[in-house]
């Protein structure tokens, strides 16, 4: 999956809704842009802040993380586990969102990026009429690691 956003669409998204480009909101989003692929809570992210030294309040990033969200830049995503959890949002809308193998022993999550549900689409268009936009798929199982430690 490419990554599409940069900091310059961030701040014309931020612009575009009267929102100001703080140093708070660039740090978190460069965080993001940092760690490409990875599917980050607001306790990851204050984590890695406080990692790197970065004078971030966890209610700052968890506001910072809603905004982002909010204004399309971010995809927020629950995994069952009562976690909300971020990752950079693709611009695409040609495109839909990967999907996620979600593991129930150790939590680790993994993108699938192979769309099987297009011919499902069409049916479901052609039979009710309903367009499907996009759609979110997420796998619960036991990852390859945990069954080969014997977690089944």
């Amino acid at each position: 999956m490419s990554q599409t956003f940069t900091m310059d669409d961030l701040r014309a998204r931020l612009s575009e809704r009267q929102h100001k480009m703080t140093p708070q909101r660039q740090i978190v989003l460069q965080i993001f842009l940092d760690h490409p692929g990875e599917h980050l809570s607001a306790e990851d992210v204050h984590d890695i802040l406080r990692t790197e030294k970065a004078e971030i309040g966890l209610a700052t990033v968890y506001r910072t993380l809603e905004l982002l969200s909010d204004l399309g830049i971010l995809q927020k995503m629950e995994f069952g586990d009562g976690c909300s959890r971020y990752e950079v949002n693709d611009t695409d809308p040609t495109r839909h969102h990967h999907h996620h193998l979600i593991c129930t022993k150790c939590g680790k999550v993994e993108e699938f990026d192979e769309d099987l549900l297009e011919t499902l689409e069409a049916d479901i268009e052609r039979k009710t009429g309903f367009r499907t936009l996009d759609h979110q798929v997420k796998f619960f199982g036991i990852c390859k690691e945990c069954q080969e430690k014997g977690n089944q």
